[in-house]
């Protein structure tokens, strides 16, 4: 059909196609899941009632992964304040509500045990740099996720071993675990990522978390364990008791000599990457005062 008048081709173009506002909620579901969590909440979510009502759907809220969010920005000594932290809670337990029980993967930082705690079953969890993610959260992570396959705690300093046991006690499941710490404190090196009185108080019982891991965690297919004082005798455990091991990362574990990593692993018939420390590549690490914080104001 041939339209000549202006007025009269734009009103066939507007029935041809139609608006965004006429589109049915499974299109929009449909075009919304190709955006990250973070990108609906600052984008779709901020249009209109109907946007913001499709983007709480349950299907939108079965993975939390902020982590491509953290590192697409540099290290800011104001994620280590309550404020961020009071945030990141309030994030995690909306998409908890939102999900319906269905939020299977959490991929967080800065969170803290009084949003982790609300949580339900979990397959995959990332918990890096939360300094007030305790063992009493991961007493209840341990016993309602008896399927949890992925953990990551590195540089979260408030789980100790306990977790560990309780976790290997309950969740057979785990193939992954990721205990990566900050690199021990020098008072020579400059620069900032964390406040130095948490860096300060830096695990040193590696050696027993490896025993743990041994007597627990059998099932392991991967293990990085980057900056630990772990020690040959840590290491023999750990390979005697995961011999299924695939994947091993001690980047930063000064302890172990090359020889004596050889010398373990030399067990582990599956065994396909191993990262080794590089003893000569100086430590350097980024830090900061906590703000505020009466030692270091």
């Amino acid at each position: 059909m041939e339209v000549n008048e202006d007025g009269e081709k734009l009103k066939m173009e507007s029935l041809l196609s139609p608006g965004w506002a006429d589109l049915t909620r499974e299109c929009l579901i449909d075009i919304f899941s190709r955006l990250s969590v973070d990108k609906r909440w600052i984008g779709p979510m901020l249009v209109c009632k109907t946007w913001m009502n499709v983007c709480h759907d349950p299907s939108f809220n079965t993975i939390f992964d902020l982590e491509t969010r953290f590192q697409s920005f540099p290290e800011s000594i104001n994620w280590w304040s309550q404020e961020f932290e009071d945030k990141v809670d309030s994030f995690l337990r909306s998409v908890v509500d939102r999900s319906e029980g269905g939020l299977t993967e959490i991929r967080v930082r800065h969170c803290t045990d009084r949003s982790l705690s609300y949580a339900a079953e979990r397959y995959v969890l990332w918990i890096k740099s939360c300094p007030n993610v305790t063992d009493a959260s991961m007493a209840k992570i341990a016993s309602n996720c008896p399927n949890l396959k992925e953990l990551d705690m590195s540089y979260s300093y408030g789980i100790s071993h306990e977790s560990l046991i309780m976790l290997g006690r309950n969740c057979h499941n785990l193939k992954i675990l990721k205990r990566n710490l900050y690199p021990r404190l020098d008072p020579t090196m400059p620069t900032i990522i964390a406040p130095l009185d948490y860096l300060a108080t830096y695990p040193k019982h590696a050696n027993v978390e490896a025993e743990v891991i041994r007597r627990h965690m059998p099932q392991l297919k991967q293990l990085e364990f980057r900056y630990t004082t772990l020690t040959a005798k840590g290491l023999a455990l750990v390979c005697e008791g995961c011999s299924d091991l695939e994947y091993m990362d001690l980047y930063g574990c000064i302890s172990l000599m090359s020889e004596e990593i050889n010398r373990c692993t030399s067990s582990l018939m599956s065994l396909r990457e191993i990262n080794k420390p590089n003893f000569m590549f100086p430590m350097a690490i980024l830090r900061m005062s906590r703000p505020d914080h009466p030692r270091y104001g």
